[in-house]
């Protein structure tokens, strides 16, 4: 039986308020004039991600797993590669979690779970009690291989290259998030 995914697409969302995503990105189509005619398909793609995720578009168009808080795209400083940055909601480590002597007895809680979806606390909540919530961040080269070709300038054919480099970062980041995610949920 497969996992569940980790990233995916709203696709149902999408189609039934009049393709959202293609009229975002065609609206906001200057914000990808750095990568118009770039050999490389790395800024085009990071572009195309970043307008596929809140805030820049709410609910996103990509939609995730309940550990995960975010998921940043880029491009490496030093060799031009497309890198993740992804920040997971984690359980205590482990020496925090062995014992509570470290608590002084202060009632500190971990993450605010609301139906199932972790959640910052509250100004209520910071009020009354101390807080930790460990966050794992996971930084990752991510392959190039499947991206679409940036174009060469504005065109019919923006959104449809940008939901295309946006539904191989997501499987992309499937494969990559996937084990991890499972060990946090079976741990």
């Amino acid at each position: 039986m497969p996992s569940p995914s980790i990233v995916w697409i709203d696709q149902q969302y999408d189609r039934e308020n009049d393709d959202r995503y293609a009229t975002h990105v065609t609206a906001l189509q200057s914000v990808f004039s750095d990568s118009f005619g770039d050999i490389s398909p790395v800024t085009f793609a990071c572009t195309a991600w970043r307008l596929a995720t809140v805030p820049y578009l709410d609910p996103g168009y990509v939609r995730f797993h309940r550990r995960v808080l975010g998921v940043i795209c880029e491009r490496n400083a030093w060799d031009g590669s497309l890198i993740a940055r992804v920040q997971l909601v984690s359980p205590l480590p482990g020496p925090l979690a062995r014992t509570q002597v470290w608590g002084h007895d202060r009632g500190w809680k971990s993450w605010p779970a609301v139906l199932g979806h972790y959640l910052p606390p509250s100004p209520q909540e910071l009020a009354r009690f101390p807080f930790v919530r460990p966050v794992l961040l996971v930084d990752a080269p991510l392959p190039l291989t499947d991206l679409p070709p940036a174009p060469e300038r504005p065109g019919p054919e923006l959104a449809e290259l940008a939901q295309r480099a946006v539904s191989v970062l997501t499987r992309e980041l499937n494969d990559l998030l996937s084990p991890i995610i499972n060990t946090l949920e079976s741990g």
